[in-house]
């Protein structure tokens, strides 16, 4: 039985919670705000993300950082533009000793850093994992099968984290492709998108499974330039992740693209769903990263032009079905 804490009070983070509960452990689950926190702690429950929903005994809500002081392992669950700051705010009682996994999807606007690498600048700490795959918060709550993937250069962290999540209805998997493991889970918000707006238009599964496809494909030409392996890609956090955001009304990421097809604003979609997308910067990330370095990734580049550019729907998906190379050498890739 440990003290474990995780940082960040959205869907995810409140899962984490809960599994770590579950297994008998004594979770902390800090978030930002002291109002929601007290909330938490009086009613059981994350009314804002999951309300229908009855958490685990034993966790402990906060908004104190001192709170978490006797924790050895942090899940930093936070939005990926709060993750460096947090971990600054984090990092005055850690040292070498602590393990930080995070399973934060999407990339520092600027700068193409995982959030992994934001956590080796910020912090004192090395033992660092990311975990990843195809966990629809909602479904992982309600107990159905589900399994993740746990990626770290040590062997050891990939054995902790499986100690402390693995439950009968959660499998963890283990991986040392830590870069692959991070672009596979950020890479298909975008892929998710672009589902949610083939969907919205009325096109059936044929479409979405050759976005899918295609996108898979994207993904892993961008990873392997960056150095990932190729087969992470096949794997949970890579087609099992995209898999399930693309087919998933509970996706945000899909939702945000069924919403513009459906004839919302960018602006509109996003305050609909009252939670963070990280698909729609992620994309802008990535589109200019592509751009700058010379890799061909026909679906980013579109959804990119979907969201800033104003393309119509109907254009930016027959963009999708064509392409600026030849046919032969399109189908090669």
């Amino acid at each position: 039985m440990q003290d474990v804490a995780v940082l960040g009070g959205g869907s995810w983070g409140t899962v984490v919670a809960h599994l770590l509960a579950l297994q008998g452990h004594r979770p902390w689950l800090w978030m930002r705000d002291p109002a929601r926190a007290d909330e938490m702690a009086r009613t059981g429950r994350n009314l804002r993300y999951l309300p229908d929903m009855d958490l685990a005994s034993g966790i402990r809500p906060t908004a104190d950082m001192a709170d978490l002081n006797a924790c050895g392992t942090f899940f930093v669950m936070v939005p990926s533009k709060a993750l460096r700051e947090t971990a600054r705010q984090l990092s005055a009682q850690l040292d070498g000793r602590h393990v930080l996994v995070h399973g934060v999807k999407g990339l520092e606007a600027g700068t193409f850093k995982t959030m992994s690498t934001l956590l080796r600048e910020e912090t004192p700490c090395r033992r660092i994992g990311v975990l990843s795959g195809p966990n629809l918060a909602r479904e992982v709550a309600a107990g159905q099968p589900s399994a993740a993937l746990v990626a770290s250069r040590y062997a050891e962290v990939q054995e902790h984290v499986i100690r402390l999540l693995r439950t009968p209805h959660f499998r963890v998997y283990a991986s040392d492709d830590v870069l692959g493991t991070e672009l596979g889970g950020t890479l298909k918000n975008i892929l998710a998108i672009a589902a949610g707006v083939a969907h919205g238009l009325g096109f059936g599964e044929n479409t979405r499974a050759f976005l899918l496809t295609r996108g898979i494909a994207e993904m892993s030409r961008l990873g392997v330039q960056m150095g990932a392996r190729a087969e992470t890609f096949a794997g949970l956090s890579g087609l099992g992740d995209a898999l399930a955001t693309c087919f998933s009304p509970l996706s945000r990421n899909f939702q945000i693209g069924y919403r513009l097809a459906q004839g919302a604003s960018l602006e509109e979609a996003i305050a609909s769903l009252g939670q963070t997308a990280e698909g729609v910067q992620t994309t802008r990330t990535v589109a200019a990263y592509a751009r700058e370095h010379d890799v061909y990734m026909p679906i980013t580049e579109t959804v990119r032009r979907l969201l800033d550019d104003g393309i119509p729907i109907r254009q930016a998906l027959q963009d999708l079905l064509e392409t600026s190379r030849g046919l032969v050498e399109a189908e090669r890739d």
